[in-house]
């Protein structure tokens, strides 16, 4: 089984926890996930299987699209409703006008510092080590991009007013952090209540299949549910060779580029298919050598 297979993570799961129940499912130990979700977060993990795990890091690349619950006039210690309240401000009075001004100001490129309880590495110690150990330390932030970021419902007559938005974002986006961020736009506390990611990799809640499917279905049912792994890269440019350099390609061996039926000027990876469609596998053009070589290359 080569492909992709696109899950519904449940809450209360870890991303390995699904791979790992995934593995003895389908009985095949070569499954990758291609980005985390928290365990209280629900949506679409794509688990990569058997030689489609090579395409990961690409899938990881791609934008992903969340819808968010943010609670007003709370914050903790985590950024979202499993910590520790640190902050609370009773009375918040916001209006629709003020939050779809203030989503909007965060569209484009903006600046995020990780949160202490995330898995990034400081001086070698992930932050959730150092914050289970009380700490806080000095976090670089880091630029992400906000393509869109939409409000989807409001109830503002709670004590602790909160809303949903809809969001695509670029990869290593906290929507977490998001939240915070957004409350301090609003001047109040705010902390993320709930969040389900509705697309990663390219792939949506309509191509997911749960746990619980796929346990029904085994390895014998899950076929129709196994996505070929070009699927996951569809943002690399497409390139056809015909099919003498299609039998060079797949034996690993460089390509002139003069031999590619168009110019090929980009200098990021491309996919490679034969003249019937067949994925040969991932190449990049080296312009100074006019050649295109291999990356990974697939049968």
């Amino acid at each position: 089984m080569d492909g992709i297979i696109a899950v519904w993570k449940p809450a209360g799961w870890t991303s390995h926890d699904v791979v790992a129940k995934v593995r003895r499912l389908l009985k095949m130990k070569r499954i990758g996930h291609t980005g985390t979700l928290d365990p209280m977060v629900t949506g679409v993990l794509p688990l990569c299987l058997g030689r489609a795990t090579r395409v990961v890091e690409y899938v990881q690349e791609r934008p992903k699209a969340y819808e968010a619950v943010i609670q007003l006039g709370l914050a903790t210690d985590t950024e979202d409703l499993t910590g520790s309240v640190t902050q609370e401000q009773t009375g918040v009075q916001v209006t629709r006008e003020d939050i779809i001004r203030v989503l909007r100001s965060f569209v484009g490129v903006i600046e995020q510092v990780p949160p202490m309880y995330s898995a990034v590495k400081v001086d070698g110690k992930r932050l959730y080590e150092l914050a289970r150990e009380g700490k806080t330390v000095e976090r670089k932030s880091r630029e992400v991009t906000i393509h869109q970021i939409e409000l989807l419902d409001l109830e503002l007559d709670l004590e602790f007013p909160r809303f949903s938005f809809s969001v695509v974002c670029s990869k290593g986006t906290y929507i977490r952090t998001l939240c915070v961020d957004i409350g301090q736009a609003l001047g109040v506390p705010a902390a993320m209540a709930e969040l389900t990611r509705t697309m990663s990799g390219g792939f949506t809640k309509e191509q997911c299949v749960s746990l619980e499917q796929i346990e029904a279905l085994g390895t014998e049912g899950i076929g129709p549910f196994i996505l070929p792994a070009e699927l996951g890269i569809q943002h690399l440019p497409r390139v056809s060779v015909d099919a003498h350099s299609a039998s060079l390609a797949l034996k690993g061996q460089k390509l002139p580029l003069r031999l590619l039926a168009e110019e090929l000027e980009t200098e990021q990876p491309v996919r490679l298919f034969d003249e019937n469609d067949l994925f040969i596998g991932i190449f990049e053009a080296d312009h100074a050598l006019s050649v295109l070589k291999p990356i990974k290359v697939f049968s």
